[in-house]
């Protein structure tokens, strides 16, 4: 990794300094001499709009020929300003991202807020009578829970959970089985079986495919693909009494609560585990709140890279900005300093130089946009893990950073901008170098 950053940082340097020099030793040695004289303006493609280009001031139109008159510059300006945007963004992706796994995940695919895992398949009248008497509880539906082995196309997924619903038409209330690509809810089949993303990903499975499914206790059997589910976390594999019964060839075992509860406190969920545990024939109970925190905590861990990326972002737009300009003023000191001798203000002169950093700041926010998307989209998908996928998400607080702090940038280098041509010796600058 280091060696191809320093291959990349020596392309960067080296070769942009090789392709100036080049271009420079092709001149003769005549031409060297004698200054470069400043590039004739063009009719730009607004000029065509007649009726906006008239209502135009004379600065305006100005500024906007010059951008095109100098491409070089314009396309360097809006790829530092669309880097540093793409940084911004990449760092509130990531984080958003991370986020939205387990937000969509426990809030828009799982409904319920904890399983409980019965001691004998069937016997429920204990746990239903304390969750009953439970100030919390709403309501649950019983599942035949088990945990399998699916093998499709030479691939194996591990550790799958299999859920027969005791009452198939009931799921919907506590699993949302959404289209993977679509996004519409549908309803669990008689027939088939359901896999979410991730593990159809992995077994390069699609609907219609067979797939070989083992469970712990040694049960093999075969299941066609029905549908596919969006899933974030885990891998999920939902099925009919009638499939299973015609996969294993027995009787799914309903072993597994689903249960939806009102808002509780950390105690109460402790609580409500331990009674259950001693008096509900469980063999235990698990939270989605546990794994929910666990989601948060390792997103508030990612603060610290966020930072980074705006800091080395905000360096990085400010430099080419900064310097961009410097040289832009430099080249054009004699174009400058006749402006001023013909009589512009102080304030016209450089806004003479700053509305085109303005519109190219803005063009670069915009490309940015786009850059930072498809880069967090990368990003996550590389990494991904075999148990869970990120979305790709962005709240509208990066764009605003990011909006903001090249806004920032810009203003700064137009305040030294105007400090530096406020000070300049036309007669100096006028002088002829011949």
């Amino acid at each position: 990794m280091i060696g191809l950053a320093l291959i990349f940082a020596l392309l960067a340097t080296v070769g942009a300094a090789g392709i100036v020099v080049w271009r420079e030793l092709a001149e003769g040695p005549a031409a060297l001499m004698r200054p470069k004289a400043p590039k004739s303006a063009k009719r730009i493609l607004l000029e065509r709009i007649t009726p906006l280009w008239q209502r135009m001031s004379f600065n305006r139109k100005v500024s906007y020929r010059n951008l095109f008159r100098f491409k070089s510059r314009m396309l360097m300006t809006i790829i530092g300003i669309a880097g540093g945007t793409a940084l911004i963004l990449t760092g509130f992706g990531i984080q958003n991202s991370i986020s939205a796994s387990g937000t969509k995940q426990y809030h828009d695919v799982l409904h319920y807020q904890a399983t409980v895992r019965l001691k004998q398949a069937g016997h429920q009248d204990k746990a239903d009578m304390i969750l009953n008497h439970n100030d919390q509880y709403h309501s649950h539906i019983t599942v035949a829970g088990d945990v399998g082995d699916v093998r499709a196309h030479g691939q194996k997924v591990a550790d799958v959970n299999l859920y027969v619903p005791e009452n198939r038409q009931q799921l919907w209330r506590y699993v949302s089985l959404l289209n993977a690509k679509t996004g519409k809810p549908f309803k669990l089949a008689k027939s088939g079986v359901v896999l979410t993303e991730k593990m159809a990903t992995l077994l390069h499975a699609k609907v219609g495919d067979r797939v070989q499914v083992t469970t712990t206790d040694g049960h093999k059997g075969h299941a066609k693909v029905a549908a596919i589910t969006a899933n974030y976390m885990g891998h999920f594999m939902y099925l009919s009494a009638a499939s299973y019964r015609q996969m294993l060839g027995e009787k799914p075992a309903y072993n597994t609560l689903l249960v939806q509860l009102r808002s509780q406190t950390s105690k109460q969920r402790n609580r409500l585990a331990h009674q259950l545990l001693n008096n509900g024939d469980a063999l235990g109970a698990s939270y989605t709140a546990d794994q929910q925190k666990t989601v948060a905590t390792m997103s508030q861990s990612l603060n610290p890279i966020i930072l980074i990326f705006i800091l080395l972002s905000g360096i990085l737009s400010f430099v080419v900005l900064y310097n961009l300009t410097n040289i832009n003023v430099s080249e054009r000191i004699r174009e400058l300093s006749t402006i001023k001798v013909l009589g512009f203000y102080d304030g016209e002169v450089t806004m003479y130089i700053v509305r085109e950093n303005i519109v190219l700041t803005l063009m670069g926010i915009v490309v940015g946009y786009g850059v930072g998307n498809l880069l967090t989209a990368y990003i996550m998908r590389q990494a991904a893990t075999a148990q869970v996928i990120f979305p790709l998400t962005l709240h509208l607080t990066g764009y605003v950073v990011a909006t903001v702090l090249m806004i920032i940038f810009t203003v700064i280098v137009m305040l030294v901008t105007h400090r530096r041509l406020k000070r300049v010796n036309m007669i100096e600058a006028l002088k002829s170098n011949e």
